[in-house]
């Protein structure tokens, strides 16, 4: 029985779990075990702790041979790609954000000078871009944690992830789920990756009864924008794919300066199969526009 490797809190159990139970509906019953990371034990700014903190500890179990599947949320994985492991995207949440603020407010309700609670570069540059008096303050910890300041009166709101909440069943308390167009999602979220040793022929072939390809396409070229940029997941750096009936991909990207003084945007469209490309595109078009002075000034 292959050995799902999960991080222990609730949302990614939960994300974990509908990996299992995915797998098992496809004749591959499975169990989960739980991989303490970096990412659990130190609660500082990601972005001070570095890329991979969420990630490190659940590959080197797959790679010590401690379980066979790991679990990630896509986003936290560095962009370069490893040969060790072979990785399918199974169908992917909604990637927006979400505002969970008191009193059922949206952003633009928000009174002047409002303290939201988020840690991520991408979300304070959104916010200081859309509202540019409110105050920001870096937030860590699980989905109570994080909801929880905001119902003890703590923070007027929080951003989350849209997908989280859908998760673990609560995205009914989002007070305003944005327009993924207008606030841009993270490159990959929603997306979950699912890995396994590349040696592993028996478990590649498990998961793959449960990839789906257009939700792969879409994540991977919202980070190939983020690899060309050399930007880390902690950069604010934004992107969305979307990919219509006719199997034609849309991409937006943009890089955004912190503190919501300037925006670049870049858009691009074509053939799925031309995802790369897309994502490349895209790319060369905001390191055309400056992105990289925005990015070095971040």
């Amino acid at each position: 029985m292959p050995i799902i490797g999960t991080r222990g809190s609730l949302l990614a159990t939960t994300q974990a779990g509908h990996v299992r139970d995915a797998l098992t509906s496809h004749g591959y019953p499975s169990e989960l075990r739980i991989v303490t990371t970096t990412g659990d034990v130190n609660l500082a700014p990601v972005e001070r702790i570095g890329v991979g903190v969420f990630t490190q500890a659940l590959r080197d179990s797959l790679l010590a041979g401690e379980c066979d599947i790991a679990v990630h949320s896509f986003k936290d994985l560095p962009t370069a790609v490893d040969e060790r492991f072979h990785l399918v995207v199974p169908h992917r949440e909604n990637a927006r954000d979400c505002l969970i603020a008191r009193n059922n407010l949206t952003l633009a309700e928000l009174p002047t000078g409002a303290v939201v609670g988020t840690g991520a570069p991408r979300r304070i540059a959104q916010l200081k871009a859309l509202r540019p008096d409110i105050h920001t303050v870096p937030l860590r910890g699980n989905i109570d944690t994080r909801m929880a300041k905001v119902h003890d009166g703590e923070l007027d709101a929080v951003v989350l992830a849209y997908a989280g909440l859908s998760r673990v069943h609560r995205a009914d308390e989002a007070t305003e789920v944005f327009d993924p167009l207008e606030f841009l999602p993270a490159p990959a979220q929603g997306a979950l990756a699912v890995e396994c040793r590349a040696d592993d022929a028996d478990t590649i072939a498990a998961i793959t009864t449960i990839a789906d390809p257009k939700a792969y396409a879409c994540a991977h070229t919202e980070r190939v924008v983020l690899a060309r940029l050399e930007a880390g997941c902690t950069a604010p750096v934004a992107a969305y794919a979307t990919v219509a009936a006719d199997n034609i991909m849309t991409l937006h990207a943009a890089v955004i300066a912190v503190d919501g003084s300037a925006t670049l945007r870049a858009t691009a469209a074509g053939p799925i199969d031309t995802a790369e490309n897309l994502g490349m595109t895209v790319a060369r078009a905001l390191l055309d526009d400056g992105a990289s002075s925005l990015l070095a000034a971040s």
